[in-house]
């Protein structure tokens, strides 16, 4: 079974699967294939090159509608992270003065018709670019003309950054704590503080693989759950991110990587609000439930404007219903050892947020 991944820290379940071996636990020979863009890997999704991936939450509805690849019936049957994002702007713009989205747009209009300012995400259309939008509509920043808006793979976002060619990102762990603890950038915002709870990185497989090899695929849900709940730990953090520092896994600093993971200190592990971090397990997180399908749908709509999204009860539209698949996840659910969680208000959460 071929899976692939992207280079950031919530990759950690997927990682974590292999090296423990849980993969084989669960009967599966698994093979991991590290990507550099979420939509090469969608499409050898599509192409049957790879069976599933670690994936932006997104992408399943994506590939789905034909965009960013070609069209494909895909499904996701576990959320493996919630959250895990951050705006990063440039140490240069924070000297000049820019620390929020109000002084940002001052600056735009300062300069207007002498610099173009460009932030990077990882993928169009993605929970990192509702979340820049997010933060830049709080300042009436609404055009594109305004500010630019380009797709980058994570691990070349702080090095494009570093030699002046963007001015900020909205990017995955480990790539905004790399900046900031280099000292050429500075954290505005979290994905806590914008989107407390949104689903960030799921499984992503074609439907017929769902379909055709069932058992196989409950089986890699099963060991991805254990293994979730092993990256939720926040004492496994430092074996963790020294696991993922590995340059076939996310090749950056595991200092780095660490604070994309639960905290050392346990305390936001423990807490009903929404740490800075990426949640793999606590918080119902796993779940692909309607919640979680409905803040995304409800998200895209505005990024899309396509009417495939105009539903008054967006919880009833095949696209919904038929891309994130509850039924197998219960099946899955059943064969992973039982896992004690504290109650879930993530859903109550992004209800509020849609």
């Amino acid at each position: 079974m071929r899976i692939g991944f992207l280079p950031v820290s919530d990759c950690a379940p997927v990682v974590y699967a292999q090296e423990a071996g849980l993969f084989d636990n669960y009967g599966l020979d698994v093979e991991l294939h590290r990507e550099e863009r979420w939509g090469t890997m969608a499409q050898k999704i599509i192409e049957g090159d790879l069976d599933a991936a670690h994936a932006a939450a997104t992408l399943p509805f994506l590939a789905n509608l034909g965009l960013e690849s070609d069209p494909c019936a895909c499904v996701s049957g576990l959320v493996l992270s919630l959250q895990g994002n951050a705006v990063v702007l440039s140490r240069k713009l924070w000297e000049q003065g820019v620390g929020d989205p109000e002084t940002l747009r001052d600056r735009i209009y300062q300069t207007w018709g002498k610099h173009t300012y460009t932030f990077a995400v990882s993928l169009r259309n993605s929970s990192q670019e509702i979340l820049l939008r997010k933060w830049l509509t709080s300042a009436g920043m609404t055009s594109p003309s305004q500010l630019r808006v380009i797709a980058l793979p994570a691990n070349q976002m702080f090095p494009t950054l570093k030699l002046g060619y963007i001015d900020g990102y909205c990017a995955s762990e480990p790539w905004p704590a790399m900046a900031v603890q280099a000292g050429l950038g500075v954290c505005l915002a979290t994905s806590a503080e914008l989107a407390p709870w949104h689903p960030e990185k799921v499984l992503m497989v074609r439907q017929s693989f769902a379909a055709g090899s069932a058992a196989e695929h409950e089986r890699l849900l099963a060991a991805l759950l254990e293994a979730c709940t092993f990256c939720d730990e926040p004492q496994n953090a430092g074996s963790l991110s020294q696991m993922l520092a590995a340059r076939h896994y996310v090749d950056a600093p595991a200092e780095c990587i660490a604070a994309g993971l639960s905290s050392a200190d346990g305390g936001p592990a423990k807490s009903n609000q929404p740490p800075p971090c990426s949640v793999f397990a606590r918080h119902g997180a796993n779940e692909p439930d309607d919640h979680k399908a409905r803040w995304l749908t409800s998200n895209l709509e505005p990024l899309l404007q396509d009417s495939v999204f105009r539903s008054a009860d967006l919880e009833h539209t095949p696209v919904l219903k038929n891309i994130f698949r509850m039924d197998v996840f219960a099946r899955a659910k059943q064969l992973a050892p039982n896992r004690t969680q504290p109650p879930n208000p993530a859903s109550a959460v992004l209800g509020v947020l849609v």
